[in-house]
């Protein structure tokens, strides 16, 4: 699916999503209930946007090491190997994140655990499975940040309304 074939549902579904989920025992259905629809399509719509690939995680963002161990890692991969030390990183469940910077250190990924040392033996088999070392830099001091991305659409709307904004038509 490209961009250009989302929906204005699709688009606010996108926002709503990252920036406002409901906190409740029906999050879904309350999330419909702004949007206008139903919780059957919502979620419908949420499951198709994730096999697109438009939504990639679907859960909480926890303040760190209060439940489980977590840790920023990096690997220096020559960059014809850059696609199979990915594979290697999205194998495990327990990476949440991963993406490439222009640097010696070129893979970066965060990786989660129960505990520090269950942490140690995900990066262990890490460099065991790709064949670098992973280097470990864990959180000194947290910050909270928002990790949505403000979604700027052709066809902007109000989310307080649920109407179209009337720029969207000029």
């Amino acid at each position: 699916m490209e961009t250009t074939e989302l929906s204005l549902q699709d688009r606010r579904v996108l926002n709503e999503f990252q920036h406002h989920f409901p906190l409740s025992s029906a999050p879904y259905a309350e999330l419909a209930e702004r949007l206008g629809s139903s919780e059957e399509e919502v979620i419908g719509q949420i499951k198709r946007l994730k096999k697109a690939g438009l939504i990639s995680r679907v859960g909480a963002v926890i303040q760190p090491h209060t439940i489980g161990y977590s840790t920023l890692a990096a690997m220096a991969v020559p960059t014809e190997e850059i696609e199979a030390a990915v594979k290697v990183i999205n194998r495990l469940p327990q990476v949440n994140h991963n993406y490439e910077r222009e640097d010696e250190m070129n893979l970066w990924f965060v990786v989660t655990a129960e505990d520090e040392a269950d942490l140690g033996q995900i990066l262990a088999q890490l460099e065991d499975d790709s064949g670098y070392p992973v280097h470990s830099f864990p959180m000194v001091r947290d910050f909270h940040i928002d990790l949505g991305f403000s979604l700027d659409w052709k066809h902007p709307y109000n989310s307080s309304s649920n109407q179209v904004h009337p720029a969207a038509f000029s």
